[in-house]
């Protein structure tokens, strides 16, 4: 950073530039204003990151690949999609980041995704790097067959760039267990390999984790239970609002419940549920997970459930909230609601649900906050502990897997905690796990010179 410059000019001009760089992303650009503008303390406190040129290197992706996938359906028609894989920094270790099979996924998402990963994985503190990376392509409606044969046709040329010890990609929105399973058969084929530590996410029969599925939800509510320690509180007795009914709904359903809290709410696209005796778990499985129905069906089946298919669950009162759906689901007008219906905590499930405008709501208000690069980080610490039992050839039960993972997520808020105090910013977890976060990388990228 030159002499004359300050932090937050340097912010700004590197943010401008990059906006500049990256015309028509929306998404990337507010992750990346939400991380620049709150790491300026650091920025002061290191004026060595500014003069080595960390933040112009750190917003720029490391590589960006972008390809054609072609494959045919059960019609024998051609199909093309769009594949992306952005390896964005890899300071700490080989990249690490889910692929997301859906619709909406472009460049600034991938870039959005890919850039929180660098900071979420440098808090898990397991020697990883960040990058995300997907297609355009919706499982949904989609044969067995025609699932099958995209997956191979996206791995034949992702593949190459993917490894242990280079990428290690997992999964996301649209890429659960038998995506994961195609994706790596076909690894396993074009390279004459079985290179278990090069995808997570697998099958517990041939070198998945135990307690990979359930890490993301679950690591939210471990973060959300040290939040409420730090006021002497706790989530026994709480109710709890929840978005989303994938993986990371459903599994934080059940953690809050096992901590004796009363999650009543679960969503999808169509609207969502309110089950004032507690979300049952089991059928919420049954209709999501086996059976791939809408969420009016658990309403359907539940007497002591009602379905709703206008307004916002946020309407719904509670005193913990976790958005656990997809980025951008929480506006300002549903903060407020959260916040006059007496939400103490909210901890991100998804990455980046909030909007701006409702974060700084929140933290005016004194509601506890957990931003998803923290609260959401228990799914990627799953992944690195995968990666190390294949290393080792090893496997750990359930129990000691969440132990593990409880620990981690101890350290992924003490590490927040203590950084928002160091830089004069108490009790905000945006700031503490952006600093946090940013001095681990930006210390290794220092480290390890211009490359």
């Amino acid at each position: 950073m030159p002499s004359s410059s300050t932090p937050s000019e340097l912010v700004h001009t590197v943010y401008e530039t990059a906006v500049s760089r990256n015309p028509g992303e929306p998404e990337f650009h507010q992750a990346l204003h939400e991380v620049l503008e709150s790491i300026e303390p650091a920025l002061a406190e290191h004026p060595e990151y500014g003069e080595a040129g960390i933040l112009e290197r750190l917003v720029e992706p490391e590589r960006q690949i972008m390809f054609r996938v072609p494959w045919t359906d059960d019609n024998n028609r051609v199909q093309v999609n769009r594949g992306f894989r952005v390896q964005f920094n890899s300071a700490l270790g080989p990249y690490k980041g889910g692929l997301r099979f859906h619709p909406t996924v472009n460049l600034s998402i991938m870039k959005f995704l890919g850039f929180e990963q660098i900071f979420k994985n440098a808090l898990t503190a397991q020697g990883i790097g960040g990058a995300k990376g997907g297609s355009d392509f919706d499982p949904h409606g989609k044969s067995e067959a025609e699932i099958m044969r995209f997956c191979q046709s996206f791995m034949n040329e992702l593949g190459r760039h993917l490894g242990e010890h280079t990428d290690v990609p997992a999964g996301d929105i649209g890429v659960g267990a038998r995506e994961i399973g195609y994706l790596f058969g076909q690894y396993r084929k074009i390279t004459n390999r079985h290179e278990s530590g090069m995808f997570t996410g697998k099958g517990t029969g041939w070198g998945g984790a135990e307690v990979r599925t359930e890490a993301t939800g679950y690591g939210a509510v471990f973060f959300t239970e040290e939040m409420l320690a730090t006021k002497g509180a706790a989530i026994d007795g709480k109710t709890a609002i929840v978005s989303g009914s994938g993986n990371v709904a459903t599994y934080a359903i059940e953690k809050v419940h096992q901590l004796g809290g009363r999650a009543i709410t679960a969503s999808d696209s169509s609207g969502y549920i309110v089950d004032e005796k507690g979300v049952d778990l089991e059928l919420l499985k049954q209709i999501k997970e086996v059976e791939r129905l809408r969420i009016s069906e658990y309403a359907e089946r539940r007497p002591s459930a009602r379905f709703i298919s206008g307004g916002s669950v946020w309407d719904v009162p509670g005193q913990i909230a976790l958005p656990s759906a997809t980025q951008n689901e929480l506006n300002l007008i549903d903060a407020k609601a959260l916040i006059r219906n007496g939400v103490e905590a909210v901890a991100e499930g998804a990455n980046m649900p909030c909007y701006p405008d409702a974060v700084h709501a929140f933290q005016q208000s004194g509601v506890l906050f957990g931003p998803g690069k923290a609260a959401n980080a228990g799914g990627v610490a799953t992944s690195a502990l995968e990666m190390s039992q294949n290393a080792s050839r090893q496997r750990w039960s359930f129990s000691d897997s969440e132990d593990r993972l409880h620990h981690i997520m101890r350290g992924v808020h003490t590490s927040a905690y203590e950084a928002a105090e160091k830089y004069g910013r108490p009790g905000d977890y945006v700031v503490g796990a952006n600093t946090a976060a940013f001095v681990k990388v930006a210390d290794a990228m220092l480290a390890q010179g211009v490359i």
